[in-house]
């Protein structure tokens, strides 16, 4: 009875959202500062904001997430919160001692129009920035994009202040992953590793959102791209964006700021994307595809090819983050599965709606933006019903109501655990990714059998 009162008749709204499919902008903003060393993120506005930034991360990641924030109260609401900062700035090193600290704005500080350039040079200025350390900022207001928006914006100013061109060729290739897993962070850079490519990757959340419990606090796990990793992409090779939404700005900088070649890929999720991304860093590093990498592939193919049965023209409907929704409509395409739907919360753009339509053909059903959400999502299934949704948390009241199997993906997922160490990327990932929608459908199979069908070999 959760949601019984969602009308199944559409009524196209342009201003009003209901339950929508995206967190703000500072979220993702914070989650790719992590993926710097010994960085704290720092939320200049009130205490509230940064204690949401927090919680969302740490519930979904079960970790404890450090912040900051510029506590603004009254006066500052009013006056600006150029004296909160300042202070703030001097108390983090003081006490914290971080390297890096990445502030970014919440609509509070954005509607004053706090001039973040101006107050991290005074702090300069006035030297309550030790030396060998760094203030940086990206402009995150709440009142538009989402968490993905937040973590492009600060991955672009994460290129903007640290990345140099020092005029010598490094013979590297840079990556830059878009809002994913720090597990599936870890594969990507281990596809690179196996392969022999000199990379170097950033941000990094493997080791510090899902750092190993060894009994003692870490203020700064040992996790994420140093600072020395990231000024040397200035000087790689080639440049690499995986995800489009979530890292073409920054692929764009690298290059007009470094001259660096770059390109932005779809993240490779299943098998047509992975033999993508494996093909680009072949070609641009002049490497061959090691057997173990084919010998992987070929693992997710066998199962594909002996469990088809069981995924062939099965209906899914899909809600989240736009890059790994693009992978994951590739994924099903490959599988033989048939996509519905495919709705963001993120404004993700038409270049986003071809894609998908590219992929899953005209049919399909797609939407990006702030009416993107749950209500009109649950409103298409009510009128086109799958097999399947994959989606965050948030579906399970919908799958619940619908009577429909749901695999949890993408940001939040704050009901189960474990995601944030299995990775969906690359060959293994795939694997991970078949695995689970086998068991669902098998489970679901078992389930509604009557006693005569119900066999312990499927």
């Amino acid at each position: 009875m959760l949601l019984r009162h969602t009308p199944k008749e559409v009524v196209e709204r342009c201003a009003l959202t209901i339950n929508p499919a995206k967190t703000c902008q500072p979220v993702g903003a914070m989650y790719a500062a992590l993926g710097m060393n010994r960085c704290l993120p720092h939320s200049h506005g009130s205490q509230g904001c940064c204690s949401y930034h927090r919680s969302a991360l740490t519930r979904h990641y079960a970790e404890p997430i450090m912040g900051s924030t510029s506590s603004f109260t009254e006066g500052a609401s009013v006056f600006g919160g150029q004296a909160n900062l300042l202070e703030s700035i001097n108390n983090i090193f003081a006490l914290y001692d971080p390297d890096i600290i990445a502030v970014n704005t919440t609509c509070l500080s954005e509607v004053i129009g706090d001039d973040l350039t101006q107050i991290i040079n005074k702090a300069v200025a006035d030297n309550k920035i030790p030396k060998g350390k760094t203030v940086m900022y990206a402009s995150t207001p709440s009142f538009k994009g989402s968490h993905v928006t937040g973590y492009a914006n600060m991955l672009t100013a994460i290129v903007q202040n640290f990345a140099e061109n020092t005029g010598r060729k490094n013979g590297k290739i840079t990556l830059l992953p878009s809002f994913i897993e720090p597990s599936d962070m870890t594969e990507i850079k281990r596809i690179a590793a196996e392969m022999g490519v000199s990379y170097i990757m950033y941000p990094d959340t493997s080791g510090v959102v899902n750092a190993p419990m060894d009994g003692k606090f870490h203020m700064y796990p040992n996790g994420g791209a140093t600072r020395e990793q990231i000024a040397e992409s200035g000087d790689s090779s080639y440049a690499i964006g995986l995800g489009r939404v979530g890292t073409l700005n920054a692929v764009r900088l690298l290059d007009s700021k470094c001259k660096v070649r770059s390109s932005a890929i779809d993240l490779p999720i299943g098998i047509t994307a992975t033999d993508a991304f494996i093909d680009t860093l072949r070609t641009i590093a002049g490497v061959t595809v090691p057997q173990s990498i084919m010998t992987e592939r070929g693992q997710l193919v066998d199962i594909l090819c002996d469990k088809n049965q069981y995924l062939y023209g099965k209906k899914v409907s899909m809600v989240g983050d736009p890059d790994i929704l693009i992978g994951l409509t590739q994924f099903c395409k490959d599988a033989g599965l048939h996509v519905l739907h495919v709705l963001t919360g993120t404004p993700a753009g038409s270049k986003f709606t071809d894609r998908i339509k590219e992929i899953a053909g005209d049919g399909v059903v797609v939407k990006a933006g702030a009416q993107s959400d749950l209500f009109y999502f649950h409103q298409l299934m009510q009128n086109d019903k799958p097999d399947l949704i994959m989606g965050n948390t948030y579906c399970k009241y919908i799958a619940r109501d619908m009577d429909i199997p749901l695999i949890r993906i993408c940001f939040p997922i704050y009901d189960r655990v474990g995601h944030s160490y299995i990775p969906i990327t690359g060959y293994r990932g795939g694997l991970n990714l078949l695995v689970k929608m086998l068991d669902i459908f098998m489970d679901r199979q078992d389930r509604d059998a009557p006693e005569e069908k119900f066999e312990l070999v499927m």
